[in-house]
């Protein structure tokens, strides 16, 4: 299945964010890329690039997104403050399938600075093939949703 992808990285990820959106759209998929350009050495601040991602998935204009900086961490945080955004730092790839199945993550945070290109690539892959399981965990999803519901986050 194509999807419409964002992905954005702070100055940390911006050579991985080029290859993976190469990657991405190799494989058929249409990309949107944020963030610095790649001749761009000064600091970015990573909440900037996670808010305009985060934005596109919470408001539907995206399918999903994908963030890198250093950690993956930061980026996570500043991703989650979104109603319906579902964002973790996946570091390999049994947590890249079961981010998928149980919490159907729609916002895949990723490290520049703990992961090859490789291993990003490995997660980026299992992440878009694998599947929501949805059953039980549906039911939980839901219950994350109503939650926002009910902070006013949506």
């Amino acid at each position: 299945m194509f999807m419409n992808i964002a992905i954005g990285s702070d100055h940390h990820g911006v050579a991985i964010r080029v290859k993976i959106g190469e990657f991405l759209q190799q494989a058929g998929h249409v990309v949107s890329e944020m963030g610095p350009p790649m001749d761009d050495i000064q600091p970015t601040d990573y909440p900037d690039v996670a808010a305009v991602v985060a934005r596109s998935v919470s408001t539907g204009k995206i399918d999903r997104g994908i963030l890198i900086c250093g950690t993956g961490i930061g980026m996570c945080i500043a991703a989650n403050k979104f109603a319906g955004v579902r964002a973790a730092p996946i570091i390999d790839e049994l947590s890249a399938e079961f981010c998928r199945r149980h919490n159907d993550l729609n916002v895949l945070c990723l490290s520049n600075d703990l992961l090859s290109e490789e291993a990003i690539r490995q997660i980026v892959q299992i992440w878009l093939d694998t599947p929501f399981d949805g059953d039980r965990h549906e039911r939980r999803i839901n219950k994350i949703c109503a939650l926002e519901r009910e902070l006013g986050l949506c």
